[in-house]
């Protein structure tokens, strides 16, 4: 790229950065700021499909951002689905959901869905057990559940499972606990959990437990938080969790925090904003959250904000992004930050959604 239109880029990026939120909205903590222009601007590249041809639904600003033809839309268009998902429950979270169309959200949605039931993460993209759970969750946001064909969706879904329990994320049949956590995840939601042999789905699960007290993707897998919070999601929702053991899966956790107050992944890792989910839910959901420092973590999420331009990235002075957004924003929730809303450690959608599905409040 040539000086001149290295120069051009800066220029308009500055020009994004002041037109695309009206109304910046701030999160203090100890004189430091979050500004949300970037989860507007990511969830802008994300969005932008159902918004592009509607200029008085979004503004012009966040178009201008997500022209299909450059790089980031581009490499990013098969998984707009999970982006939709990270983008909107941020927003829900600080409050915000009514900044977008949620009609044009939801149109782009079901455009999304195939004859199996199953969703993708874009239009014309295949479906996958994973854009699927993204759709039902966005759709709850917008309690617009009632839009679905639900025995569809749960047949699609159902019809992944192995003999062995585990299930494929699509017909191509990779086999990971992720799938399972998605499949219990959107079944509970949907109230289709009959319609999956949910002791197969937890032995599957339980076969996947380590020595140290983790979970693999898969028997004999090392164990991650990504999956440890998987097996535990799943094992929390299907009312199984007397096969963790607590206090050995709650030290391995407990470990995953660093000088700097962040948590890694796994050992001798760097820290990472998005574990502020995958352990902090997990401790939670164990009874074992007392076991680290809330306030140190509090600190390393916030340390990781575009003081300037707002989201939050992986490490301090990175490059922000709207998965990381909204995995920290939700950590900051699990840790009840003042002034967002309250998340679910297992079902991870806003507690007074999950209260809606499940209770009708």
């Amino acid at each position: 790229m040539s000086e001149e239109e290295d120069g051009v880029k800066k220029e308009q990026r500055k020009a994004w950065r002041e037109g695309a939120v009206r109304d910046r909205n701030v999160i203090l903590h100890g004189g430091r700021g979050m500004v949300l222009d970037q989860i507007w601007l990511d969830a802008g590249n994300f969005l932008v499909d159902f918004n592009y041809a509607n200029a008085s639904s979004v503004s012009p600003p966040v178009l201008r951002l997500a022209k299909k033809d450059s790089f980031e839309s581009v490499v990013m268009d098969h998984l707009r689905m999970n982006g939709a998902y990270w983008g909107l429950t941020t927003l829900d979270l600080l409050g915000k959901l009514d900044a977008v169309d949620k009609e044009d959200v939801i149109s782009w949605v079901m455009q999304c869905q195939h004859e199996s039931g199953g969703f993708a993460g874009n239009i014309g993209h295949d479906p996958h057990i994973l854009y699927t759970l993204s759709a039902v969750q966005v759709l709850a946001l917008f309690e617009k559940l009632d839009m679905l064909d639900i025995d569809k969706v749960s047949n699609y879904i159902s019809g992944l499972q192995n003999e062995d329990g585990s299930f494929s994320g699509d017909v191509w049949g990779e086999v990971d606990t992720r799938f399972s956590y998605i499949a219990v995840c959107c079944l509970s939601i949907l109230h289709r959990l009959d319609k999956i042999d949910v002791d197969k789905a937890v032995n599957y699960i339980v076969s996947c437990k380590n020595l140290d007290g983790g979970f693999g993707c898969t028997p004999g897998g090392e164990s991650h938080a990504g999956q440890i919070f998987c097996c535990v999601g799943a094992l929390a929702i299907t009312g199984a969790l007397h096969h963790v053991d607590k206090d050995l899966l709650g030290w391995w956790l407990c470990e995953r925090q660093v000088k700097s107050g962040g948590l890694n992944g796994r050992p001798e890792k760097l820290p990472d904003v998005c574990y502020s989910w995958w352990v902090l839910s997990s401790l939670i959901m164990i009874d074992r959250v007392h076991w680290i420092s809330k306030e140190k973590l509090v600190k390393f999420i916030l340390d990781c904000q575009d003081l300037e331009n707002g989201g939050i990235s992986d490490r301090p002075d990175d490059a922000v992004d709207v998965f990381h957004t909204y995995f920290g924003v939700a950590g900051l929730s699990l840790l009840e930050y003042p002034g967002l809303k309250a998340i679910d450690p297992a079902y991870a959608l806003p507690i007074d959604v999950v209260n809606r599905i499940f209770f009708g409040k």
